[in-house]
């Protein structure tokens, strides 16, 4: 991919900037800030090189219709703290936008569009709709990793009609999982939870034959007790999934993969309880695994100390009662207590909520932002967005 860090002689070029904006938003007030204060760099680089920028972006799904509460307004105040200039949020239906008026002020340098998803063409990959978004400017760029395993028009079918480049983030993004797929620094391990192991099948064939160990938490790790005779209580369990637990065994064992799995559980009646730390055997017909035990968190602790890589990708338990976060949190503090002797990537909507929650996002090698690509590229998908930038 070429980047904007090879650009040159920019100065006043109209560059359409395409980023994942979809923070959430309540009442008018943005809660969670962290996928547009990652991309401030390449706004900042861009206006550094004096180049005019035009942003499309979206928020939730409209599907294709103008729907008040996803519009992108709270993003512009916002904006204008982080980079200390004017933002101009353009309204006007794209159909009917002349290029030449974009930029009204001739002292303006960076204007927000409207939810792009206000438009069917969007989602629909529209020729048309990405000729006219393209007519806009002169260079695009896609710094919206998020959005690359979308097959939408503002995201691939505009490169065909204007020169493309990535932008800072995005290649971060790609260095960072690189460095666990390909330019492994070995030995290597996957933490990966999440509630079924059938969402997560994929990626874990995908990183079996690379990754020296795979620790399996969270609810989906109840269909592996299930699978090896140990008692669930009325844990969550899904169905017809023993050959696929199986298969996960025995392409680990050809492979040299080590897969480890709780020892030990912390339990509940319900959600809400309070956490009762048990052995498999002690388990009342009434209870819930809803965590990791000391035992496993040692276990891990121990993997993790022997890694000089680290994937992380959901969490150990539930972790939204606090009673249940203690597998988790303990996890996220032992990675970052180990500093520059391990190469740390972590992904996923919740995992980063829980090192969010510590006030440690800082103390990773890369937090991703991603969810849906960030998974896709760990199975080893081709995302449309990166390649119609390659």
């Amino acid at each position: 991919m070429k980047s904007i860090k090879n650009l040159e002689n920019i100065e006043n070029k109209r560059i359409l900037l395409r980023l994942d904006l979809n923070v959430p938003i309540k009442n008018g007030k943005i809660k969670d800030t962290n996928r547009i204060d990652k991309i401030i760099p390449t706004i900042n680089f861009l206006l550094t090189k004096k180049a005019r920028v035009i942003i499309i972006s979206h928020i939730g799904r409209p599907n294709g219709k103008i729907v008040k509460e996803l519009s992108l307004k709270p993003i512009t105040s916002y904006l204008k703290k982080k980079i200390i200039k004017n933002v101009s949020f353009q309204t006007e239906n794209i159909f009917k936008l002349n290029k030449d008026k974009i930029f009204k002020n001739s002292a303006d340098r960076i204007i927000l569009l409207e939810n792009i998803r206000f438009y069917p063409e969007e989602e629909a990959n529209d020729d048309e709709f990405s000729k006219k978004l393209a007519s806009f400017a002169e260079l695009y760029v896609n710094d919206a990793f998020s959005c690359s395993h979308r097959n939408h028009a503002s995201v691939s079918k505009i490169t065909n009609y204007i020169p493309s480049y990535c932008g800072i983030q995005i290649n971060n993004e790609i260095n960072a999982l690189n460095k666990i797929t390909l330019e492994i620094k070995k030995p290597i391990t996957c933490i990966i939870g999440g509630s079924k192991i059938s969402t997560k099948i994929n990626i874990i064939k995908n990183l079996i034959p690379k990754f020296d160990n795979i620790v399996i938490c969270g609810a989906m790790a109840n269909n592996i007790f299930k699978y090896k005779g140990l008692n669930t209580g009325k844990s969550f369990i899904e169905k017809n999934i023993n050959n696929t637990i199986q298969e996960i065994f025995s392409y680990a064992e050809i492979n040299g993969c080590n897969i480890y799995f709780p020892e030990d559980i912390r339990v509940g009646k319900k959600l809400s309880d309070n956490s009762t730390e048990k052995n498999f055997n002690d388990l009342e017909h009434d209870d819930i695994i809803l965590d990791a035990g000391t035992k496993t968190i040692n276990q891990i602790r121990k993997i993790i100390d022997s890694s000089s890589t680290i994937l992380w990708n959901g969490p150990l338990g539930y972790f939204e009662n606090p009673n249940f976060s203690v597998g988790s949190s303990e996890v996220a503090k032992h990675i970052a207590e180990k500093g520059e002797n391990i190469y740390s990537v972590i992904g996923g909507g919740d995992t980063v909520a829980i090192i969010n929650s510590l006030n440690m996002k800082d103390r990773f090698n890369f937090v991703s932002t991603a969810g849906g690509a960030f998974l896709e590229y760990l199975e080893g998908k081709e995302l449309p967005g990166i390649k119609a930038l390659s």
